[in-house]
């Protein structure tokens, strides 16, 4: 006989977990339903591993240290992948303690297996032991995450033709490896192996990268990539393939040829909505897997939400938690609170990106009047403390108002930084909070907004646009 609950999360990952917390908290009795581990594939795979890899990485090789004790400079000599998974397999193992925790102590019922749907409110679970288990709701909500794409060519092995989940298992760093695909996922992996001297190629179709960038941070962060040693091949396609002794062999388009003895796919991400029998409970998918939802994220079946990756864009962790949650109170009847259209992208490579609000390509396109303010890290003296040699933060302001409209910074801390700019646009605020505010010293935030602030003052003044009356000097 079929077990009853109100609500049963498929997933449990950011967007199930939260889902499943809501729903609890909120007085529901609720499942959780996990085939893998408990915190999905942004525990184990995605986001948490890749971002524990570049603070791992960028500690053993002395990344930051190099300004002051020269680019030979390592904490560490021949660092290996035993050095960097020792600082992965701590934070998975805790996360993954926290979780269980909170599921537990708000009275989730947790099943390890997998789940497909048997009818619209009824959903069977292929147990570890064999057996299966059948679960009913009033509502489900799908949050199964995605997976990495394999395009069409060599067949994906683990140890020379790779995806960013095998990445992390490998035993051995590889000594040279072509990245294909140039999006936020080749370009954050990238940037972080060349630090430990492996010898990296990116392969893209476009012209250019992040075009959804601000240009010129995009096109800082190309200058950066080069001049650690990274070849970029951009505007070039791969024709095929081929698996060669002691590695791959790429052939393009164009007729060049890339040999490595690595090859990570970096081309995307799948839904994992494949196995969900989904024409059972009365829905689809397209070809990626992805499910259409409405504002509140109800599927086609209004008691089935779907939250996540499974809905596409942003696909963002951060986002995904704000979906589960509002999934959560509108299948309880309550009322959500919604997030707002404009939320923060992070990047986190070497160095990293962070930006909200528009670019200045946006702004000219509507054309709306904008002056701009910037200040490079090592202008400030928490830079120079810090050893930067990089990095840059860009405010946008309008002209008639002065209200902030984007934030665009590369360096280090960029994704911490930008919430300060997050926080003033949210509340329409204008150039007067940065020249009125007294920051910490020495603070890169302080020192960026408050220059970068002063910058754009100075050529409003020019305009004569200024700020009146301001007491700011600079």
């Amino acid at each position: 006989m079929a077990e009853k609950f109100d609500i049963v999360v498929i997933g449990s990952g950011p967007a199930g977990q939260r889902a499943a917390v809501q729903g609890a908290k909120l007085g529901r009795r609720v499942a959780i339903v996990e085939r893998d581990k408990l915190g999905g594939g942004c525990l184990h795979t995605g986001t948490i591993p890749s971002k524990t890899l570049r603070e791992a990485i960028l500690y053993l090789t002395g990344y930051h240290q190099r300004a002051f004790y020269g680019q030979g400079y390592r904490l560490k000599p021949n660092v290996n992948m035993a050095d960097l998974k020792q600082r992965l397999n701590q934070v998975v193992e805790h996360e993954t303690a926290v979780i269980k925790h909170q599921l537990t102590r708000n009275g989730i019922h947790i099943v390890n297996g997998e789940a497909r749907f048997i009818d619209s409110h009824t959903v069977a679970i292929d147990e570890e032991d064999g057996e299966i288990l059948e679960l009913k709701a009033d509502h489900f909500i799908i949050a199964v995450g995605s997976s990495p794409f394999h395009p069409p060519l060599a067949k994906v092995d683990g140890k020379h033709v790779l995806d960013s989940d095998q990445l992390l298992e490998l035993d051995e760093l590889p000594h040279s490896m072509t990245v294909l695909g140039g999006g936020i996922i080749g370009i954050e992996y990238a940037s972080m192996l060349t630090n430990l001297d492996i010898e990296i190629t990116l392969i893209d179709g476009r012209d250019s990268l992040l075009g959804f960038v601000d240009k010129e941070i995009a096109d800082s962060m190309t200058f950066y990539m080069r001049n650690n040693g990274i070849r970029l091949l951009l505007g070039e396609r791969c024709r095929d393939v081929q698996r060669v002794d002691g590695g791959v062999l790429v052939n393009l388009e164009s007729g060049k040829q890339v040999r490595s003895e690595s090859l990570l796919y970096a081309t995307g991400r799948q839904s994992n909505t494949a196995r969900l029998n989904l024409d059972a409970a009365g829905l689809d998918a397209n070809k990626r897997g992805l499910m259409r939802v409405n504002e509140n994220y109800q599927t086609s079946a209004k008691h089935i939400y779907a939250v996540g990756d499974v809905i596409g864009f942003p696909a963002l962790a951060a986002t995904s938690n704000h979906q589960g949650r509002a999934a959560a109170y509108h299948a309880c009847k309550h009322k959500a609170v919604r997030y707002s259209d404009s939320m923060p992208f992070g990047i986190y490579g070497v160095p990293a990106i962070s930006m909200i609000g528009k670019t200045e390509e946006e702004l000219t396109k509507e054309e709306i009047a904008y002056e701009v303010g910037s200040v490079q890290f090592r202008e400030t003296a928490r830079g120079q403390i810090l050893g930067l040699e990089d990095g840059l933060m860009k405010l946008l302001f309008a002209v008639d108002d002065h209200r902030l409209l984007g934030v665009h910074i590369i360096g280090e801390g960029a994704t911490e930084l930008v919430h300060v700019g997050q926080a003033v646009m949210a509340l329409n605020g204008t150039l007067d909070y940065f020249l009125h505010t007294v920051f910490n010293y020495p603070t890169l935030t302080g020192a960026t907004y408050k220059i970068a602030a002063l910058d754009a003052y100075n050529k409003l003044e020019r305009l004569g646009a200024g700020p009146k009356p301001c007491s700011a000097t600079g």
